[in-house]
């Protein structure tokens, strides 16, 4: 299997958040050298990007919004569900539990947890704020597949 470089990958999420861009005004093809334009490369450099991957587009035509970007989200990972525990219930976390991208990408925050007794058992999106004590009894219980901590260098 061959090494993707870290800039390919880096690449591929600028595109995907173009073709994203693009489906919400209603395009329904790309070319390349529109997707290299918008991301600061060649055509060259989309296409062998992409051909990492295997065939898409068709010559002469661009590349269909909607496929291209299923398939990056494929590649990226980004169309599977994942289980979110968000530690910290300040600012940074309100700004990530409110945000819709992060729920259209697949994080789904599934409970919250922070140590101040003013936030405990307040609602936050439907959830109640848990106390940061029973993070790991939780966890046993109701496993996640990632942590966000977002709390003040200070906690």
């Amino acid at each position: 299997m061959r090494k993707i470089s870290e800039s390919t990958v880096r690449r591929l999420s600028l595109y995907l958040g173009f073709l994203e861009q693009f489906a919400t005004q209603g395009q329904t093809t790309i070319s390349s050298a529109e997707l290299a334009r918008r991301g600061g490369t060649t055509s060259a450099q989309v296409r062998k990007d992409l051909s990492f991957f295997g065939s898409f587009g068709k010559r002469g035509l661009g590349y269909s919004v909607p496929e291209l970007t299923a398939r990056i989200r494929d590649i990226l990972g980004l169309r599977r569900t994942y289980r979110v525990v968000l530690v910290g219930a300040g600012r940074i976390g309100s700004a990530l539990i409110q945000y819709p991208g992060f729920r259209q990408r697949g994080f789904h925050v599934t409970a919250i947890y922070d140590k101040d007794p003013k936030k405990i058992g307040t609602g936050w999106n439907g959830l109640v704020v848990r106390d940061i004590r029973h993070l790991e009894a939780d966890l046993n219980r109701e496993p996640s597949d990632i942590a966000i901590v977002v709390t003040p260098a200070t906690a």
